[in-house]
């Protein structure tokens, strides 16, 4: 292994960090707000509702995120509907494609995880609040839902995580984020190790952001933390 390889492909790769960091800034918003509204369709009294939610989770989750992206980037362009439709000027577009399949991976985890927080709230606070006078909306915008949020930060942050390190198979639809110029990298250089170790090292780094962003909101949100501090 060449230790000055390593450093020369490091600034290669670190110049498509934008690449994948647009992908999360991106992704990541969208599905979170997403997965909170399946999450409260997941626990709707509409049977129908909560029947077509449940499926679309068990059916994502229960299949490869690399499998997704190749139905969702191949598969589209194959139905003339998609093609002709306006969604098709974004949908050609790699980076789009990409997004896309991160938001419907992340939203099915992400359901799951928001629906177990809300469904924790205990009895007694949610009465507490029908006592104060809260409406149903009031309920859960002041109570259900930020209670539910700072129970789920830790889990949702493993999600986070997971979202960071699934960017790297987007580049199998040609978009040049970080893996995808190390893919290049390897071809002309035939040093897959050189290539990789540097592109690792990078994801690690953002990583470790991620990690100490879910500690700061964790910290902040959670007055127990702050009083053993």
């Amino acid at each position: 292994m060449q230790d000055s390889l390593i450093i020369v492909n490091f600034f290669q790769i670190f110049n498509a960090l934008d690449e994948t960091i647009l992908l999360l800034i991106v992704s990541l918003p969208i599905g979170f707000i997403f997965s909170i509204i399946f999450a409260f369709g997941r626990l709707s009294k509409n049977k129908f509702v909560s029947k077509t939610i449940s499926i679309y989770i068990f059916c994502i989750r229960g299949t490869p995120l690399l499998v997704q992206i190749y139905l969702i980037y191949f598969g589209l362009g194959n139905i003339k509907a998609v093609r002709e439709s306006i969604f098709w000027i974004l949908l050609k577009e790699p980076f789009w494609c990409g997004v896309l399949a991160l938001v419907i991976n992340t939203v099915a985890y992400g359901a799951e995880i928001f629906r177990g927080g809300i469904q924790s709230v205990k009895k007694g606070q949610i009465e507490s609040g029908m006592a104060l006078g809260f409406g149903k909306i009031s309920l859960y915008r002041r109570l259900i839902l930020p209670i539910a949020l700072r129970q789920v930060l830790p889990t949702y942050g493993n999600e986070l995580i997971l979202m960071v390190k699934a960017t790297s198979l987007i580049s199998l639809t040609t978009y040049m984020e970080m893996t995808g110029v190390a893919r290049k990298i390897m071809a002309t250089t035939f040093a897959p190790v050189e290539a990789f170790v540097a592109a690792g090292s990078l994801y690690l780094f953002l990583n470790f952001l991620v990690v100490q962003l879910i500690k700061f909101l964790e910290w902040k949100y959670n007055p127990h933390l702050r009083l053993k501090n």
